[in-house]
């Protein structure tokens, strides 16, 4: 049966996971249906955080944790990393992702008259929170050298595919400003994640070598 995208999605009984996994496989299959349900429904920046971004945005940490783990060769002084900087780099690798979030909501809110679309905080923050659903998933496959990198681009070139649906349902810019309004939103995304991912990097590795 199809779901009324006027009114909210009520929660599955399953436990907290559940309406997160509900919810992603929705956003995965049938994106252009689901983001006017995201659309319509009620949310703080607190829920949004809460019930979604901090539970999905850690598969990516622990991924790359258990990769480091795992597969990392450690060889000293070369290769080398102790448990302690791998635990801060997936701390703060986590907790930049977070503020990464805010960051392209604030961007996405702030660019929306430029592209005739309506300022929203709200929406803008939905928008943020949802979008790198499919990245943040594919993440998980990361555990595995190689193989699990291709996965995770796949998951980012889907996640901006659903950016792009994204835009005019929330955000309200005519369709035909939809394209130079993603193409800055990625071209300002792609500076975010770059020094979100140097900071991890740095984290890790630098001066943390035995």
């Amino acid at each position: 049966m199809a779901t009324d995208p006027e009114k909210p999605v009520t929660p599955n009984p399953g436990g907290p996971i559940a309406p997160v996994v509900d919810r992603a496989k929705r956003l995965l299959l049938e994106p252009k249906a689901e983001w006017p349900r995201i659309d319509a429904e009620a949310a703080t920046p607190k829920s949004l955080f809460t019930n979604y971004v901090m539970i999905l945005a850690a598969i990516p940490a622990i991924a790359f944790a258990l990769s480091m783990i795992l597969f990392m060769p450690r060889l000293p002084g070369v290769f080398g990393f102790s448990m302690m900087s791998v635990l801060a780099g997936v701390v703060v690798q986590y907790l930049l992702t977070l503020a990464g979030v805010y960051v392209m909501s604030l961007i996405i809110d702030a660019l929306a008259p430029t592209f005739g679309g309506t300022r929203d905080s709200l929406k803008a923050l939905k928008l943020a929170a949802h979008y790198p659903t499919a990245v943040w998933v594919a993440c998980a496959a990361l555990i595995v050298p190689v193989i699990g990198a291709i996965i995770a681009l796949v998951g980012l070139v889907y996640s901006l595919y659903l950016l792009y649906l994204g835009l005019p349902v929330l955000m309200k810019n005519p369709q035909d400003k939809t394209a130079p309004y993603f193409v800055v939103i990625l071209l300002v995304a792609i500076v975010v994640f770059w020094l979100i991912n140097m900071i991890v990097q740095r984290v890790v590795y630098g001066g943390m070598f035995y």
